[in-house]
């Protein structure tokens, strides 16, 4: 019950912060929804799809690709950079407060912006745009997790090891996530990739997630059709989180001597 209440407590004082900023919390409503319109109408033109149609594809690639990228990685990476800066963790380890629900914490806020992102996402594309989640809603939601899983524990990564003041945030997430994103199939969908592109595609864990994700929210496949990608974004997403919690180690004993 200790870690669980701590965990809660981290999660909310991060929720209760970005409610507070409400200008962030709009910026990071808006983004989602403007890249959902543009690929869905890009689609629909270039692609000869009908809008529903579209808009299927769409969504399952904003939110997995793009939406949880940029809220659940940057938003992590500028979690850790501004808590350094403030010197929140110094005073943090002066509290009872462990380690590990500082850790958990931060992984169920973004876990809630995520599924908040989510259901703006489907119900935007429902409403207007006849869109629909046509698969198992389990599976859907079991990818969702990990993919916010895996961000999150790169965000600790890189926010622990790479990044030392706010300005280096935007330079990070420039650096690694532009590409990964596109080649991805975050902006346009990897099928359309020439083929040279999509064996490179499938080094990158980000193809997986809008792949595995896309094929059940779109097409209603089940997991021996996509368990290629979906295996692969489980093994990611273990090493992202394992190396993430090692960072944050790492980070704390660095602190705890400065």
């Amino acid at each position: 019950m200790k870690y669980w209440r701590e965990t809660l407590a981290v999660a909310q004082r991060i929720l209760i912060e970005l409610l507070r900023r409400r200008r962030s919390l709009i910026f990071w409503s808006i983004f989602p929804v403007s890249v959902l319109l543009l690929n869905g109408f890009i689609l629909a033109e270039r692609a000869k799809l009908s809008i529903d149609q579209a808009f299927n594809i769409a969504a399952p690639l904003t939110l997995v690709g793009a939406a949880l990228f940029f809220s659940c990685l940057g938003g992590t990476v500028a979690t850790i950079v501004s808590e350094r800066e403030q010197q929140t963790l110094k005073r943090l380890f002066i509290s009872p407060l462990s380690g590990t629900s500082y850790f958990l914490g931060i992984f169920l806020a973004h876990s809630c912006i995520g599924i908040g992102q989510a259901v703006l996402i489907y119900t935007i594309s429902s409403l207007f745009f006849n869109a629909s989640f046509n698969g198992s809603l389990i599976l859907g939601c079991l990818i969702i997790l990990l993919s916010i899983a895996a961000y999150v524990g790169l965000g600790f990564i890189l926010g622990t090891q790479l990044a030392r003041r706010t300005e280096d945030v935007n330079a990070l997430i420039a650096a690694f996530g532009v590409p990964l994103l596109m080649l991805g199939g975050a902006f346009i969908p990897a099928f359309l990739f020439p083929k040279h592109l999509q064996q490179i595609a499938k080094f990158n864990p980000i193809y997986h997630m809008n792949t595995a994700f896309l094929k059940v929210s779109a097409n209603g496949s089940e997991m021996a059709e996509i368990s290629e990608n979906f295996w692969f974004l489980v093994g990611f997403t273990g090493l992202m989180v394992l190396g993430g919690w090692l960072s944050y180690r790492r980070m704390l004993v660095v602190e705890r001597r400065l």
